[in-house]
């Protein structure tokens, strides 16, 4: 029996300053790791903190022929309330063309008080919202609000298993100490030689897998992917009697 294809469209949005792009680039190449496939485009103005970013990221274990901007996302990825709150976003609402069942994870421990007119909508486009208090992960494991984006990337592999954490975890190490540097099988005096060279890149490679790690697990625990086939269930049923 052949694998069920996954294929996941995701628009993150964010400001600048949370490492957004780069959280784009850890879950494409996480992907490619683990012997998917994936495709990535970033977009952003000026780049200021504190404006507003966005990237789309499209991944599945199957082809992807397509590239660019993503109009219809079955995936939210919510870096920062205000893209909510004060609109800090290129995309308005911020939930335009999400998919019916579509998913938003958002970076807040507690809900977003959305308007009468968002939670409606939302309500009827049937969209599964969920909390993960990223950048509180971030200060705790990490002591720094700058791996809020690792946890964001944790969470979409504690969702659907792609990219899987082990390949994940390859990948912000390719991003932070980079392919060729760290070896295995090396001699003694070169592995001691490159430990001396990047202690401090190590301890926040270490610290950013901490931080990717609890997210993982906490998506996970909060049963993210059991409701999100819930729904998918219960769309696909609702269609099917509607033929």
């Amino acid at each position: 029996m052949s694998e069920e294809v996954q294929r996941y469209n995701i628009r993150m949005a964010g400001v600048g300053g949370q490492g957004v792009v780069t959280a784009s680039h850890i879950v494409s190449n996480g992907v490619v790791i683990s012997g998917g496939h994936s495709s990535l485009v970033p977009f952003f103005g000026s780049e200021k903190r504190n404006a507003p970013v966005e990237s789309y990221v499209r991944i599945s274990n199957g082809e992807i022929y397509e590239i660019g901007e993503i109009i219809y996302p079955n995936v939210l990825m919510i870096f920062h309330a205000q893209v909510i709150t004060l609109g800090k976003s290129y995309t308005m609402p911020f939930y335009s063309g999400l998919k019916k069942g579509g998913i938003i994870i958002i970076n807040s421990r507690t809900p977003i008080p959305f308007s009468i007119d968002e939670e409606r909508e939302l309500e009827e486009n049937g969209a599964q919202i969920c909390y993960l208090p990223a950048t509180e992960m971030a200060n705790d494991l990490a002591k720094t609000e700058l791996a809020t984006n690792m946890a964001m990337c944790g969470a979409i592999s504690g969702l659907f298993g792609i990219p899987d954490l082990v390949s994940l975890e390859a990948s912000v190490k390719d991003r932070f100490i980079g392919k060729g540097i760290v070896v295995s099988g090396g001699t003694a005096a070169l592995d001691s030689a490159i430990e001396r060279k990047f202690a401090k890149k190590a301890k926040l490679l270490e610290a950013n897998v901490l931080t990717l790690t609890a997210a993982f697990k906490y998506a996970i625990d909060q049963g993210w992917a059991k409701e999100a086939k819930k729904r998918r269930d219960e769309i696909q049923a609702a269609e099917a009697a509607n033929a």
